[in-house]
């Protein structure tokens, strides 16, 4: 519904990532625009070290736009398609991403699509967590808007977000997390389908799978860690996602 340019700043002759609000977008969604600005308001009160930086904001004429630090380093998302990744890697991404999550949390931000695509990277191999144009207030956060349009990317979300939930908490991003972790480690989705219907059937009811099973040279108490995040009821998760990233920290110094 928005689209990425790579520009360069004639000011300062600095490459730029510009990110446009497609036109088409407020046809299909009014309410598109106002989660564009949000994006930009979210990002600037945050202000983390793990969180794409902005440098501009504005309209000219139809258009509105993002100006925001260019990441030559690609995605996540990309570097998941050659398999799983080092354990030290994984830790080192958790962290990072975790701590710019947290912070989030700690801020009333529900982000509510952390996936692979949105974790990019700099030229020194730096994770960075991106696009808050579905973040919500935590008070304020539904699974579905009132348009009917459910809010995020259905490979990895929460149960409850599936389901609509009038209110949501961080530990639906936590949820989101643990599936990354889940990909990052196997090099796989936990749960997969030929449809959405059946994916989202399979967060409600299948059982997590092993990643003991899937990578056996990974040691069990992984499982434990990925299962206690992808629980099918928030109470059953971690509680904080630095719970999470600190179970993650310490199970990669034994390994």
């Amino acid at each position: 519904m928005a689209a990425v340019f790579l520009a360069e700043d004639p000011l300062i002759r600095r490459k730029v990532a510009v990110k446009v609000l497609a036109v088409q977008a407020l046809e299909h969604d009014p309410n598109f625009y106002e989660r564009f600005q949000q994006e930009a308001e979210t990002i600037a009160a945050l202000e983390h070290s793990a969180v794409i930086p902005i440098y501009d904001f504005g309209h000219q004429g139809d258009l509105s736009y993002i100006v925001m630090r260019y990441m030559p380093g690609g995605t996540l998302d990309d570097r998941l398609k050659n398999g799983a990744l080092p354990l030290d890697e994984v830790g080192f991404i958790m962290e990072r991403v975790g701590s710019a999550l947290a912070e989030a949390h700690e801020k009333g931000i529900l982000h509510r699509d952390i996936k692979p695509a949105n974790i990019l990277f700099n030229g020194r191999n730096e994770p960075f967590l991106s696009d808050f144009g579905t973040a919500k207030n935590l008070q304020a956060a539904k699974g579905i808007t009132s348009t009917g349009v459910m809010i995020g990317t259905v490979e990895y979300m929460s149960p409850e977000q599936i389901q609509g939930a009038k209110t949501l908490d961080g530990r639906t991003d936590i949820y989101a997390l643990g599936i990354v972790l889940f990909f990052m480690l196997t090099g796989g989705l936990p749960f997969k389908g030929d449809s959405i219907i059946s994916i989202v059937m399979a967060h409600l009811n299948n059982p997590v799978p092993s990643v003991q099973e899937a990578i056996p040279t990974l040691t069990p108490p992984w499982d434990d860690i990925v299962h206690k995040a992808l629980a099918k009821k928030p109470e059953d998760r971690y509680q904080t996602v630095g719970e999470l990233v600190q179970a993650v920290k310490e199970l990669v110094k034994k390994s």
